[in-house]
């Protein structure tokens, strides 16, 4: 989500900067701008939309010079529009930054008391402003401006900032949003991913969190936050074009997969209050007195999205104690629902265009009901329909089979749940705390599982690759799961696959088991965890190929099953997070070997727009 490209050297810098960013439009952004150093001045050109939109602003006002900056925006404060669109200017400061700050709001409330002109919504605007308050404050130049402000910021950020005052050179940071310079003999590059710059030099620099560096034509000097000097080693890349854009992997749906912890982190990031053990809901759009007045919820989802939905079920009565219903939006507006005042509609959709879920929702809303949408798009129709949204960060999805945008769903459903628990009293303080610091850690949980048992599931993949059919069984929070795992394994390897609560199968599905179908087991240790591990026994008698899901050490597990693929042991609403990922990386590693197009499933779409 939104791209940062950067040169020095001795071309003319617009035509660079506009390959740069056009080779990040598999990022997604709905608005696009650059700043570039001319004539002892910087000009700006943004536009809404998509790049010809910028590219038609420069070819009628063109923009001559060899060093400037350029953005691609996905909107996360404020809507997409021109002035809201990167780059932002204060001064002589411009500064393009992706990322969130989490201190926006008291930082803009700081700067408009000292007199700041802020004239966006964003965030960014901020952080230049701040800057050009440094650079005013006389202490150094742009570097040093830089470093005193950033010190000031909370949150994430890939940034780089220019100067008119300081012509041929670039200031570029780093803390949790990607960044790589690129190096040549006669130029110095930056951007968001390695696509940007690969038609320029393939000796790239890769920065870590807390690293500032200055950019001027053919070098690069790399420092610490607090001025220490630091050496990054640069990389020779051998990657084609399409190669990049998918950081190596071979499909964008194994990308995809690996960006889950990153996904859940953008999410997460500004929204956990670790030291009261809360949500910060502002985003969210609904006022403490609607927390309290839900009488009950009801859930429209299709597809993915409504295992999604069946998980935050589980959520909203364990934690909000609310009564929820969770409804296929296409079969919800069928059955004339009695649905009205007192009661909130949450539609969850990853495109917010799911024509099923909108029309559900709309209908809802016009019987009464207040609508609170969970989508990835900001200003899709979905949220624009709604009286509230509450977004996830997964940025675009490429891959038709939902993955990260699925775990981002999970991962607001959770949060929403513990803010309408806080409100209506029925989560207690020590539960929350431990609950929203367990979540603060999932990424690094979740990145664990996926590097640690990819080895393993891909053993398995060849293994049964050519098996018929396939079950998979969970219980409680992890009956979704199963249904999930069934999914994408039908979706993108075209194998018959059956999801079911685990309770069930002794009331019919058993029949189905015999030595050539694998069983996939979801049974960490949770409430479900002994009437589970019945289940799987059962499977076993009736010679099912079992391959549990379970807790790190469990002996049980070991026991009985053909192989176990472990996570760690975590509070059991987090179980769903890590459950489901050598699920996904089974669908895949399965629809690879028998060389079904992986990203671009048969006839299967990645917005639903018909019902």
């Amino acid at each position: 989500m939104c791209g940062i490209v950067g040169y020095v050297g001795t071309e003319n810098t617009a035509p660079i900067l506009l390959d740069g960013l056009r080779r990040l439009e598999y990022r997604g952004y709905d608005s696009a701008g650059v700043a570039i150093q001319s004539g002892g001045e910087i000009a700006l050109a943004r536009a809404v939309g998509k790049l010809r939109n910028l590219e038609r602003a420069l070819e009628a006002n063109p923009i001559r010079g060899t060093t400037g900056i350029g953005h691609t925006r996905w909107a996360t404060h404020g809507r997409p529009s021109e002035v809201n669109a990167h780059p932002h200017l204060s001064g002589p400061v411009a500064v393009v930054h992706n990322g969130i700050i989490e201190n926006h709001l008291a930082l803009r409330a700081r700067l408009v008391e000292r007199g700041a002109k802020v004239v966006s919504d964003t965030d960014t605007e901020l952080v230049a402003h701040l800057i050009h308050e440094k650079l005013r404050e006389g202490h150094g130049g742009l570097e040093d401006a830089v470093r005193r402000a950033l010190r000031e910021l909370h949150g994430a950020y890939a940034l780089a900032v220019m100067s008119r005052d300081e012509p041929g050179r670039i200031i570029v940071a780093k803390a949790s949003s990607p960044l790589v310079l690129g190096l040549a003999d006669d130029a110095t590059y930056c951007g968001s991913d390695i696509p940007a710059l690969l038609p320029y030099t393939r000796r790239m620099v890769f920065l870590e969190d807390g690293d500032l560096a200055v950019l001027e034509r053919g070098t690069a000097r790399i420092t610490r936050l607090d001025g220490t000097p630091v050496e990054r080693p640069s990389k020779e890349i051998d990657w084609s074009p399409v190669m990049a854009e998918k950081a190596g992997f071979k499909h964008f749906m194994l990308k995809e997969i690996h960006e889950q912890p990153r996904a859940i982190e953008d999410t997460l990031r500004g929204r956990l209050d670790r030291e009261r053990g809360d949500i910060h809901g502002h985003e969210i759009g609904l006022s403490e007195d609607d927390a309290r007045s839900i009488r009950r919820v009801f859930l429209l989802a299709c597809g993915t999205s409504h295992h999604a939905a069946m998980t935050g079920r589980y959520y909203l009565e364990s934690i909000a104690r609310v009564p929820t219903t969770v409804e296929l939006a296409s079969e919800f507006r069928g059955r004339d629902p009695v649905i009205g005042e007192g009661d909130l509609v949450i539609a969850v959709s990853q495109s917010g265009e799911t024509l099923d879920t909108l029309v559900a929702a709309r209908e809802a809303k016009e019987r009464g009901a207040k609508v609170l949408a969970i989508a990835n798009v900001i200003g899709s129709a979905i949220p624009r329909m709604s009286d509230a949204a509450f977004y996830t960060h997964a940025g675009p999805e490429i891959g038709v089979a939902s993955t990260k945008c699925f775990t981002t769903q999970l991962a607001n459903l959770l949060m929403f749940s513990i803010w309408l628990g806080r409100r209506r009293g029925t989560l207690g303080d020590a539960d929350a705390r431990a609950l929203v610091e367990q979540l603060a850690r999932l990424p690094i949980l979740m990145k664990d599982v996926v590097g640690g048992t990819r080895q393993l599931v891909m053993n398995v993949a060849k293994r049964y690759r050519d098996a018929r059919d396939v079950l998979f069984l969970g219980r409680g929070l992890n009956f979704p799961m199963a249904l999930e795992g069934a999914l994408k394994l039908k979706e993108v390897s075209y194998v018959h696959a059956e999801g079911y609560a685990a309770g069930e199968m002794k009331h019919g599905p058993i029949a189905l088991i015999d030595s050539a179908v694998p069983v996939f087991v979801l049974m960490p240790k949770d409430r479900w965890y002994d009437r589970t591990l019945g289940n799987l026994q059962e499977a076993k008698a009736r010679e099912g190929q079992v391959i549990a899901i379970a807790t790190e050490g469990d002996e049980s597990a070991h026991a009985v099953s053909e192989d176990v693929i472990e996570i760690p042991l975590v509070h059991e609403a987090l179980a769903p997070f890590l459950t489901v990922l050598p699920l996904q990386l089974y669908a895949y590693y399965v629809a690879d070997l028998k060389g079904t197009d992986v990203d671009q499933p048969r006839n299967l779409a990645k917005t639903v727009t018909v019902e």
